[in-house]
């Protein structure tokens, strides 16, 4: 594998002057075929679905429409605990199982995973595989959960390696599983304060017992731990997976990109294997991209950058006006797109250039960014599975973008999470509250889904 190096004369200028550069050659490259990418990714074929069985083309139908109603999303985990109440365990799980659950998890054994895994590689799809574990502020569990929690990422890692149905896999990573939100946000601010230098959280993970300014002894031990815990994974999965760091809420993200980007120093020197999330949804996102690209270049490491429009827009507002704050959250949905294909730019920019020192995921269900970096690709000359760009989009969800992708010969990721109905549901319903504009804006993707059920149902009537 090539060395990654930033050692280039880029380094002799500050990263203004070579936004400045990049933007200028943008306005002088040729397009090349727009005609054919327009032709190609109008995402508008329900061909897309005739993969699927009838009966997943009728059960991901019902579950968008009752996905439509957001009375029914926000209220979902009080009406899950009624159903399982009234049910039962046993046939509260059975009623999910073909249902929900068989839309949104891979499995709850390394069997059933294999089995969606296999099938999913058939289309042309790879998998992203992520452990449905994580906290938020009151929900912190002690070191012995935290160890466990390891343990479960670590096996996360083996099966994303172990197995043949993926080519360069990738698993998804909380570090509030790992390390106290608590910490978190007292690492945010103490870091706003008084930056820490990524070569003392290195060697903290090598096992050296530093002292951190600002935590108390309690704090600090937690913190060392974490630390390791975090080491472990990340030499597990190097040259084998690739472990993109899941962005969360703005009062913990400054500590959850500063282990981030520790372990991209440590980790990242012969490629990127640790990767760092940018939420574009808030108002400063570009800021800690920028930066980023400024760190990779001045330590010497592997950028790895998964780009998502972000999930946890109305708590992060509410938060905001408690607390007498400015929303950080852009105004409209138009500025958020702004902001999403500008970052996208840049580092689709930084790419053409540098294809061994930069990668990302363009993750997204927006069918005009997905054009945008599928255009940017060809204009740049940057190839559509050449490693540097891929795409990525839930599992159930998109279907008619992530296999028109595939079908295209671009590299396309489903987010998978796997385990136990009881394991999963809470993550999923997390989930679905949080993306409740994706969920609501599935109109398109049900009408293709009711043209290649009508296709069938008219073809079975015509050779009856």
């Amino acid at each position: 594998m090539m060395m990654c190096s930033r050692l280039r004369p880029s380094l002799l200028h500050p990263l203004s002057l070579r936004l400045l550069a990049t933007t200028a050659s943008r306005m002088t490259v040729a397009v090349k075929q727009p005609d054919r990418l327009s032709a190609t990714l109008t995402f508008e074929d329900p061909s897309a679905f005739r993969v699927k069985s009838l009966g997943e083309l009728l059960r991901a139908l019902g579950i968008f429409h009752l996905c439509s109603f957001s009375v029914l999303v926000n209220n979902s985990g009080k009406l899950m605990s009624v159903a399982r109440r009234l049910l039962g365990r046993r046939a509260f799980s059975s009623l999910l199982r073909p249902t929900v659950y068989a839309q949104f998890v891979a499995g709850e054994n390394e069997s059933e995973i294999s089995q969606s895994m296999e099938k999913m590689s058939l289309l042309g799809l790879r998998p992203m595989l992520a452990v449905p574990i994580e906290e938020d502020l009151g929900e912190s569990t002690g070191e012995k959960k935290y160890d466990d929690n390891m343990e479960a990422m670590l096996e996360c890692v083996q099966i994303s390696h172990s197995n043949t149905w993926s080519r360069d896999p990738m698993m998804q990573l909380k570090v509030t599983a790992l390390l106290s939100p608590e910490l978190c946000v007292k690492l945010t601010t103490l870091i706003a304060q008084q930056p820490y230098d990524l070569n003392l959280l290195v060697r903290a993970m090598d096992g050296e017992q530093i002292n951190f300014p600002g935590l108390d002894e309690s704090d600090l031990a937690h913190f060392l731990c974490s630390l390791r815990r975090l080491n472990q994974i990340a030499e597990a999965s190097v040259n084998k997976v690739r472990v993109l760091v899941d962005a969360e809420y703005t009062y913990m993200n400054p500590a959850l990109s500063l282990v981030t980007m520790a372990m991209m120093k440590k980790f990242n020197k012969d490629g990127a294997w640790i990767w760092n999330t940018y939420q574009c949804y808030l108002k400063e996102s570009r800021s800690p991209l920028l930066e980023a690209l400024r760190l990779s270049e001045t330590e010497g490491f592997c950028l790895g950058v998964k780009l998502v429009r972000g999930a946890y827009m109305d708590k992060e507002r509410k938060l905001a006006e408690k607390q007498g704050r400015p929303d950080p959250v852009h105004k409209c949905w138009e500025d958020t797109n702004d902001s999403y294909n500008g970052s996208l730019d840049v580092m689709l920019e930084d790419i053409s250039k540098n294809p061994e020192s930069s990668r990302i995921i363009v993750a997204t269900h927006n069918e005009e960014s997905v054009r945008r970096a599928a255009k940017r690709m060809e204009e740049l000359g940057i190839a559509n599975d050449g490693g540097s760009v891929c795409f990525g989009q839930l599992l159930g969800m998109c279907d008619h973008v992530s296999l028109t992708l595939a079908k295209e010969g671009y590299a396309v990721y489903k987010s998978v999470p796997y385990g136990s109905v009881d394991d999963t549901l809470p993550y999923l319903m997390r989930r679905a509250q949080e993306n409740q504009t994706v969920l609501q804006g599935i109109r398109k993707e049900r009408d293709l889904l009711k043209k290649e059920l009508f296709r069938r149902l008219t073809l079975r009537g015509g050779r009856s």
